[in-house]
């Protein structure tokens, strides 16, 4: 009896943890009241989507990419076959305006979906169905497109919109500026429900080869399935895990943002001024005396430091790593350094 109790626990349990693979909240119909951005890098060819919603784990539904073809987003009353009809067709031949047609064409719930897709070309289409009882509608701009559901307002997207041209031609990885135009919508009021705020992610796909681990081509694959402040804690994950200098405050510790640091300070003349370039390479990526000190004399100039015990001589604050960035745009180098750093911050999978 005590054998069999177990077998039946053991039973129970996985089925339990089989059926929790998906969230219980999302029902037999999913539906992904939200705003995103799909959109790619004509330069890298790169292409991604960012969403945020007010449901759990709106990463496993609505993002879709396929490296070297686009990107789809499919929300509100959310159909997941259209992220792989839609890449399937554009990989075809077809353009993204007549995919959409003919995607939509077949589908009687067609009224109840909001979908956004872009094809590496730079051909894109929406569609918005006249469903939601709240604000809704899609805008798109040069290598963007972005849509949102039960939204404040269409400020939303506007937000979304501006940020995400802004970055263009900066030498930043797509999914970065993914990030940063999600961010830009949220706190423009992003969706408006009370209790807004619950999950967000951000996928990426790079053709080129050598860049992902993986036979997709997925590059940046982040899935904030649960959190109280979604879009915060992806940018906290994606800069975590790139190493981006300024995710911590660097003292005696080593890592990719040390050497990220170097380059900085060799930019506006603080670190080995009559040297070429910094190497990437271990040495660069400890934090030595050298550095230190260069940090030291930096803080020095900029008023930042004073003789206090509780005070790091080495100590990279905020406060500090901004007026490094700000030296750096005074000096006409932040391009510059942007394209040297970018490819040892990627995230790859």
């Amino acid at each position: 009896m005590l054998k069999r109790a177990i077998f039946w626990n053991i039973i129970l349990f996985v089925s339990q943890s089989i059926a929790a693979q998906e969230p219980i909240s999302w029902g037999p119909d999913m539906h992904f009241s939200t705003f995103s951005i799909a959109a790619i890098d004509p330069v890298t060819r790169e292409s991604g989507v960012a969403v945020t919603t007010r449901v759990a784990c709106v990463g496993n539904a609505v993002p879709w990419v396929r490296a070297g073809v686009g990107a789809v987003a499919t929300q509100a009353s959310t159909r997941v076959e259209y992220g792989k009809e839609l890449l399937d067709f554009i990989e075809s031949g077809m353009n993204a305006d007549d995919a959409m047609i003919r995607a939509v064409a077949g589908d009687s719930m067609s009224a109840r979906r909001q979908i956004g897709v872009i094809s590496l070309d730079g051909t894109k289409a929406q569609h918005t169905g006249t469903g939601p009882s709240h604000w809704a509608g899609h805008r798109e701009g040069t290598n963007y497109v972005t849509q949102g559901n039960i939204l404040v307002g269409p400020e939303v997207l506007a937000a979304v919109a501006e940020s995400f041209e802004a970055s263009e031609d900066t030498e930043r990885h797509l999914s970065d500026r993914l990030i940063e135009a999600l961010m830009a919508g949220q706190i423009a009021g992003g969706d408006k429900r009370d209790g807004r705020l619950q999950s967000a992610a951000v996928i990426v796909a790079d053709p080129r080869p050598g860049n992902s681990r993986r036979q997709d081509q997925v590059t940046t694959n982040i899935n904030v399935c649960e959190n109280p402040t979604p879009v915060t804690e992806l940018r906290r994950i994606y800069n975590s895990i790139s190493q981006t200098l300024g995710y911590r405050d660097l003292q005696r510790l080593g890592g990719n943002d040390v050497w990220q640091l170097r380059v900085l300070l060799h930019a506006i003349g603080y670190y080995k001024p009559d040297a070429d370039d910094v190497p990437l390479d271990a040495a660069s990526q400890t934090y030595t005396e050298d550095a230190v000190d260069a940090v030291h004399r930096f803080r020095v100039d900029q008023g930042l430091w004073t003789p206090r015990g509780d005070v790091a001589r080495g100590l990279v604050d905020q406060q500090t790593l901004s007026r490094i960035w700000q030296s750096v745009e005074e000096a006409g180098k932040t391009l510059e350094v942007r394209k040297v750093i970018r490819d040892a911050i990627m995230v790859r999978r």
